[in-house]
């Protein structure tokens, strides 16, 4: 099978003329199935922007992405929107919750909107809440959950449709270090044991060194990438312990 992501000369430019910025130049790039792949570099590197191109949330000025063999720069709008629902999850610094609904429901809304009976949709979100370890928290609101547990909730929205690929921008921003491990422990789990990719932006080493290879941006390009291997630090946590007392 051919790997799940692939760039080539990747540019970005914002604005034109005398005003324009280069974001990212020319970026070659290749992530496989079932990798798990850090992204690390100064601010204003073009960490986020590569997150969002191959995302599908922007377009590139130049080059290519080919999303499990198919490139994204020749999908119109609405089918690079199913490309999107249907082979890729996003999981963000903030958490992206809906105050009012619960654990469950939030999970599940994704996928009522894309036309999934709520039934079918719930017990999905179900499973995947549970396997994120909050399996006894379905039925608690964002403000019953520690910031931890609600960036799971997060992941098990990301999953409950079962994508080829998990796009993480910064997910252990707003959490302590404890919780940031479990987290992106949770993250290597989801490469490892679950087979899918997961590309995740971050500016913490230590988080990283979860991954199998860093990738290190400078001023728009690739300037370094270190392969890492599978193992995750000593001092981890397994994914979904104590996930209920906190």
């Amino acid at each position: 099978m051919p790997p799940i992501v692939v760039t080539e000369q990747l540019t970005k430019i914002f604005g034109a003329g005398s005003t324009a910025v280069s974001a990212l130049a020319e970026i070659n790039l290749v992530i496989e199935r079932g990798e798990f792949a850090a992204v690390m570099g100064p601010s204003g590197c073009g960490k986020s922007t590569l997150l969002h191109l191959i995302g599908g949330l922007d377009r590139a000025t130049r080059g290519r992405i080919v999303l499990d063999g198919e490139t994204l720069s020749e999908m119109d709008d609405d089918r690079l929107t199913e490309t999107r629902r249907q082979k890729m999850g996003f999981i963000f610094q903030f958490f992206n919750l809906i105050p009012v609904l619960s654990a469950l429901e939030n999970a599940a809304l994704p996928m009522i909107l894309d036309g999934v009976g709520k039934a079918r949709a719930r017990e999905k979100a179900g499973q995947w809440l549970n396997q994120v370890g909050l399996g006894d928290r379905l039925q608690h609101r964002p403000s019953e959950l520690s910031g931890g547990q609600q960036q799971r909730v997060a992941i098990a929205r990301a999953l409950a449709h079962e994508p080829l690929l998990i796009l993480a921008d910064e997910p252990t921003g707003n959490l302590d270090s404890r919780a940031g491990d479990e987290v992106v422990g949770l993250l290597r789990q989801i490469a490892s044991d679950w087979g899918r990719s997961v590309m995740m932006v971050t500016h913490d080493p230590r988080m990283a060194a979860y991954a199998d290879r860093i990738i290190f941006l400078k001023d728009g390009r690739i300037v370094d990438q270190t392969k890492l291997g599978a193992a995750a630090p000593s001092a981890a946590r397994k994914p979904g312990a104590g996930a209920g007392r906190r």
